[in-house]
């Protein structure tokens, strides 16, 4: 596997996208390499998308214009668009595509700055206080928002504290405006070094502790499956805490196909039968010369 600086993550693409530059590195949607897995059929409305909800993030096709992104996915069956700006929710809407999820500002170091440190509640407070109401108006049901990276002096038990005491004090406007603050685990092994929110019992410790119906976890299912795997029962055992999921091969982050570790299918079947009613977003780097055909494939195998 490529060193963490070589690869293509969400922070570089989006950092790109905000520049309004090209995007380097053969796994970026737009200049792919090509894959083993056999060819899907062709990108076209695949017809039912069964008991989920599926979406997808943008910034894996950041080379392909917004608009261009949201009229394929139609075609293909998506209802929805994950990981978009505000200035960019319009463009979804007008393509006829829900925001399944949106960011609640643009800045530098997201992932690192969260709820764990006290020293960025201000920040992190005032952009979800100005986010939800936006969200709620334009009908988008999820703003996402982070743990935060490791800080000498404080520990598990301190972080958690800390993220209650930050998101309690979102929660009365989260639920107030019916939008969802979904706070996000990441690894700390391959893409998140430092990152403390990095087992589902720590993100769980925080969900009860906030104890809000619109405060839940986003379960990135390669993320965890990195950090802890035993994902089927881990979702079983902790559905009431979770309210969105992210997809992603493992290892690599690319196609959710026969080429990696993880049964998506199963997986997909496991968290329909659970009645969960929220989106099920695909986040993984195409590796096909057209991405859209493995953004169809991804979506046929998770139509259960």
């Amino acid at each position: 596997m490529p060193k963490q600086d070589q690869r293509i993550t969400r922070r570089t693409a989006l950092a790109a996208l905000a520049a309004g530059g090209v995007i380097a590195g053969s796994a970026v949607a737009g200049d792919a390499r090509p894959s083993a897995a056999p060819p899907v059929g062709p990108t076209a409305v695949t017809g039912s998308p069964g008991r989920l909800k599926q979406s997808f993030c943008r910034w894996p096709y950041a080379r392909t214009p917004l608009a261009e992104v949201c009229r394929r996915a139609r075609q293909i069956g998506f209802p929805a668009i994950d990981l978009l700006y505000p200035e960019e929710w319009p463009v979804a809407r007008d393509a006829g595509l829900t925001v399944s999820m949106g960011y609640a500002s643009r800045r530098e170091k997201g992932s690192a700055t969260g709820f764990n440190d006290p020293a960025n509640h201000a920040l992190l407070i005032d952009e979800l206080q100005m986010a939800i109401p936006l969200a709620a108006s334009s009908h988008v049901p999820n703003v996402i928002a982070m743990f935060g990276n490791r800080v000498p002096g404080i520990d598990d038990a301190t972080a958690i504290a800390n993220c209650v005491a930050g998101l309690a004090r979102v929660s009365p406007a989260a639920e107030k405006y019916g939008v969802t603050v979904c706070v996000e685990l990441l690894n700390s092994k391959v893409d998140h070094a430092g990152y403390q929110g990095d087992h589902t019992a720590f993100g769980v410790a925080v969900m009860k502790g906030v104890n809000s119906p619109r405060v839940k976890l986003l379960y990135d299912i390669y993320h965890m499956q990195i950090m802890e795997g035993d994902v089927i029962r881990t979702i079983r055992d902790n559905i009431n805490w979770i309210g969105h999921f992210h997809t992603g091969g493992v290892p690599g982050r690319h196609e959710i196909n026969a080429d990696q570790e993880l049964n998506y299918r199963a997986i997909a079947a496991a968290i329909a039968d659970l009645n969960y009613q929220g989106y099920v977003a695909h986040e993984f780097v195409p590796t096909r010369s057209d991405p859209f055909v493995s953004l169809t494939e991804a979506f046929q195998l998770c139509a259960v």
